[in-house]
């Protein structure tokens, strides 16, 4: 396993992580995701362990806390040999706003540390940007949990490239502890991340931490041209729930996959991750798993790389035009030159 520095801070993270949102198997959209219990839990946690995959990446409103305690468990008398992520601030429920002021934070990491059976969580993120709460009341309520021991480093997701600005700014300006992860939505089916927040997170120091690589299912090779999809796809239940994709452009993708596949005796997730893995500022990709079979061919993903040319035709066939103020420069080679993210 390939091993890359989480953003800035001091910390290495596997190149693949797993993401554990088919834990515990609660709930409209995380029942369709998976129901892995703690017994099959602890067997892919050992398929982890075994690759070199210590990152395991969960969220308080996965499965209404089950994810977290689930995998809790799994680690249970092997804590030390993992680093674990979650996140807060969606809301738990009806009774619960969320949110990410001091008293919302402060609650929300100690019931997070009760469910994952922990005295430290090694990375923390606010799953959304709150913006009725001072970004300076959120990053000093962090910043005290850092230096109380209970959180190790800090990260957010699914921001705004102005929100997270914002935030690091801010940080800088009262010195307190810095975001250092971006987790975010990133696949061939699904590049606006380039756009703006990886030239941030190259020019901030923030790693990526990629969530849903197969562009929410759509890339395991079973959606294809021409074809009903499957009866058992998850996509029947989840798609809504999920970013949009053009037809044409999965279509496009799948085929490109198709042929690199062929080309070099791997699978389609497994060229779809390693496209991933080539990118600026990624840090690490999460890989999910319902089963020991479907994990095990993601991890097919490293150990090898696909070729200059393989990844040329992958660029070419998941492009997509800019969205403003970017697109009048998207073929210019000086702006490519001064922002070598946007290649």
């Amino acid at each position: 396993m390939e091993y890359r520095r989480l953003g800035s801070s001091g910390v290495k993270v596997p190149a693949l992580g797993f993401g554990a949102g088919t834990f515990g198997g609660r709930g409209e959209l995380f029942g369709n995701w998976g129901t892995v219990g703690v017994d099959e839990a602890r067997r892919l946690v050992d398929i982890c362990l075994d690759a070199g995959v210590t990152l395991f990446d969960t969220a308080d409103v996965y499965s209404d806390g089950a994810s977290e305690e689930v995998l809790g468990a799994a680690l249970k008398g092997r804590r030390d040999r993992a680093l674990v992520a979650t996140k807060t601030s969606l809301p738990m429920g009806d009774d619960d706003p969320g949110g990410s002021s001091r008293s919302r934070l402060i609650v929300a990491c100690e019931a997070a540390l009760r469910r994952l059976d922990t005295d430290h969580i090694d990375l923390f993120q606010l799953h959304a940007f709150d913006a009725g709460t001072p970004v300076e009341e959120a990053l000093s309520t962090l910043d005290d949990l850092v230096r109380s021991g209970k959180v190790r480093y800090l990260g957010v997701s699914n921001f705004a490239g102005w929100q997270l600005m914002k935030c690091l700014s801010a940080a800088d300006r009262h010195h307190l502890t810095k975001y250092v992860a971006h987790q975010v939505y990133y696949s061939l089916v699904g590049r606006d991340y380039e756009w703006e927040l990886m030239p941030l997170g190259l020019d901030q120091g923030v790693g990526a931490i990629v969530w849903s690589p197969l562009g929410w299912g759509r890339l395991t090779g079973r959606v294809r041209r021409g074809q009903p999809l499957p009866a058992d796809s998850r996509l029947h239940q989840t798609a809504a729930y999920g970013p949009a994709v053009p037809d044409e452009l999965l279509y496009s993708v799948v085929d490109t996959l198709d042929e690199i596949a062929e080309e070099t005796d791997r699978t389609v997730p497994q060229v779809a991750l390693n496209w991933l893995l080539r990118r600026p500022t990624v840090s690490s990709v999460l890989i999910g798993a319902r089963n020991e079979a479907q994990l095990r061919e993601n991890l097919g993903a490293v150990g090898w790389e696909l070729t200059p040319d393989q990844v040329a035709r992958l660029d070419a066939a998941s492009a997509t035009t800019a969205p403003y103020p970017y697109y009048p420069y998207q073929n210019l080679e000086g702006f490519t030159q001064l922002n070598p993210s946007l290649v």
